[in-house]
């Protein structure tokens, strides 16, 4: 039996799975807690991933491994291979001034045309120009960019302070994608001298199919990638597919042969991990409104579903706009979540939790709108997350989404792709493991959910602004 390896660093933990290459069976896995705060200590990234290995059993009899990774987070290293300060995630928004200040200067066509993507707080060169605006001392000390699978991958292969060979850095088109300093002819220097003041070491863009290198006892290490292009790859998505993934965060991506461009900024036109491209909507509000709703309930996240499901399709006209932590797609970092709608009638417990059901989803069916606006074809709806296996949650993303929705059967799917890649990686093919559909709710839009939705989200935003 072949054995590769496939490794999730998220925000919240780092999961690794072996796999059989010639199933696709998960033969065991392993995972250990990362810290918490939107400002980590990369070292947290290594120790939990070598916890997370030790826990599946660790990587003797495994051929190959790959890293797929929490996108965007700022890694900063000094001559000597040091990190130069705690890495700045996807979810700091402290950076959205600096966002704002490029896109003065650049203008928001122009990134479009030259990375795909426009500049928000998430995206690694506005926390660049953070840290030369914010501490300069450090800025000037920056010898090469990072991101943490690209690190990770690093580490991996034996590098560091004591062996820091920073041109042995190496990443891949989906997680440079989501720079806004790398586009389809490479990376755009000028946009990192930009963000950060001067010219910088850059990780190696590799193909989907490259080795990295191998670890000092020789296991062979892939290219690795963003989580979002890892659990694309993991899904085994084609064209057609739009995958709602809820988690931390929510995110709406589908699978393109071609590029796109949002000069608007709402589709990040990001590459994918197989050579391909994957035009994606963020939203920094997903399974945590259920969270926050059900605390407010005092009851479980099976009971919210219960009270959800209790209540009529509409909440009774009760609007939650779930933006708790300031929002993604709109971009605007500093708004906070609404309630509007209530009436002494329909201040219940059942609509309450309806309406942030439905206010979760139909945010995200708006970013699938805003993907599919721009010419790419939605035939099914892959719903992913462990908020997708909640009974309510199900039935209502069936009457949110216009496509059929399916949910696969609960998987680490950003493991997984990275356990395609290291088997891609090893063999020079692209391994076809089978799709578990878990479920299929019923297919019944509501259209008006969406459109009283929608006519408030577009008030809040224009209050936000």
């Amino acid at each position: 039996m072949t054995l590769v390896a496939g490794v999730d660093s998220s925000t919240q933990s780092c999961k690794v799975v072996v796999i059989d290459v010639a199933t696709g069976a998960i033969v065991r896995e392993g995972r250990a807690a990362h810290p918490e705060g939107t400002e980590v200590a990369p070292e947290a990234w290594w120790e939990a991933l070598q916890a997370a290995i030790a826990d599946a059993g660790g990587l003797a009899d495994v051929a190959a491994i790959s890293v797929a990774g929490q996108q965007h987070g700022m890694v900063v290293l000094d001559e000597a291979g040091e990190v130069i300060r705690p890495a700045l995630l996807w979810n700091d928004t402290r950076s959205a001034q600096a966002a704002a200040d490029l896109l003065a200067e650049v203008g928001a066509e122009e990134y479009a045309r030259r990375t795909g993507v426009v500049p928000v707080a998430s995206f690694t060169a506005t926390k660049l120009r953070w840290l030369r605006d914010a501490e300069p001392e450090a800025a000037a000390r920056v010898a090469a960019v990072a991101l943490p699978h690209d690190w990770l991958t690093w580490r991996l292969r034996g590098f560091g302070p004591q062996h820091p060979a920073l041109d042995e850095l190496t990443t891949d088109r989906s997680d440079a994608s989501g720079t806004a300093y790398w586009g389809a002819t490479g990376y755009d220097r000028d946009l990192l001298e930009r963000a950060l003041g001067h010219d910088v070491i850059l990780p190696r863009v590799l193909g989907p199919a490259d080795r990295a290198g191998t670890t000092p006892e020789g296991v062979i290490v892939g290219a690795g990638a963003g989580d979002n292009a890892g659990a694309a790859l993991g899904l085994d998505a084609v064209p057609g597919d739009v995958v709602v993934s809820l988690g931390t965060s929510g995110t709406v991506f589908a699978v393109t042969e071609d590029p796109v461009a949002d000069a608007s900024g709402t589709v990040a036109g990001f590459a994918d991990a197989a050579g391909g491209y994957l035009p994606l909507v963020a939203t920094l509000n997903a399974a945590r409104v259920l969270d926050a709703t059900a605390r407010l309930l005092g009851v479980s996240h099976d009971e919210l579903g219960e009270l959800a499901l209790s209540a009529e399709p509409g909440a009774g006209g009760v609007v939650l706009v779930p933006w708790f932590e300031g929002e993604r797609t709109p971009n605007l970092p500093h708004a906070r979540a609404s309630i509007t709608g209530l009436s002494l009638a329909n201040t219940t417990r059942p609509d309450l939790a309806r309406a942030a059901i439905e206010g979760m989803l139909a945010g995200l069916a708006t970013g699938m709108d805003a993907i599919r606006a721009l010419g790419v074809e939605v035939h099914r709806v892959l719903l992913v997350g462990g908020a997708a296996r909640n009974e309510a949650v199900a039935v209502i993303a069936g009457q949110i989404f216009d496509p059929p929705v399916e949910i696969p059967a609960p998987g680490e799917y950003v493991a997984l792709g990275a356990a395609r890649q290291a088997a891609w990686a090893l063999t020079g093919e692209r391994p076809r493991w089978p799709l578990a559909i878990e479920r299929t709710p019923p297919h019944a839009p509501r259209p008006g959910i969406r459109e009283r939705y929608d006519a408030v989200a577009e008030l809040r935003a224009a209050e936000s602004r």
